[in-house]
């Protein structure tokens, strides 16, 4: 998860906590025959303000997840070079297919050298 997405994640908790709390003090049950209390608590408003924030919060961190899927893996974790096979050929020597923008290569590894052996083209064998 990116940065700023973390970040509304994190406010998005506190104020789903924050209601929890006020709504939990505001919660005063009155059952028939019982008086009503002469004064009603201060700020009685201020758990409506504080679901509007958090559905907002809510909403917004919505948004920036759907956007990360949508833009892909490849913007959203900002890699282009990704490595497809890996074959050993023993004695720490390797074969690898590697991709690039779509592009894939055929490389050589050995413990002193990476060499280009061949551009590979996606042209699959009987087709």
């Amino acid at each position: 998860m990116s940065r700023p997405g973390r970040f509304l994640l994190a406010l998005l908790c506190a104020g789903a906590m924050a209601t929890a709390a006020l709504a939990a003090d505001e919660d005063k049950v009155l059952y028939p025959g019982q008086a009503v209390p002469a004064s009603a608590p201060a700020g009685g408003n201020i758990g409506n303000l504080t679901l509007v924030v958090g559905l907002a919060l809510a909403a917004v961190g919505g948004w920036l997840v759907w956007r990360g899927r949508r833009l892909g893996p490849r913007l959203a974790d900002g890699r282009a070079l990704n490595i497809a096979e890996t074959r050993s050929l023993g004695n720490r020597q390797y074969l690898v297919v590697a991709t690039y923008e779509n592009k894939k290569f055929l490389l050589g590894v050995c413990p002193d050298r990476i060499a280009l052996l061949a551009p590979l083209h996606d042209e699959r064998p009987g087709s």
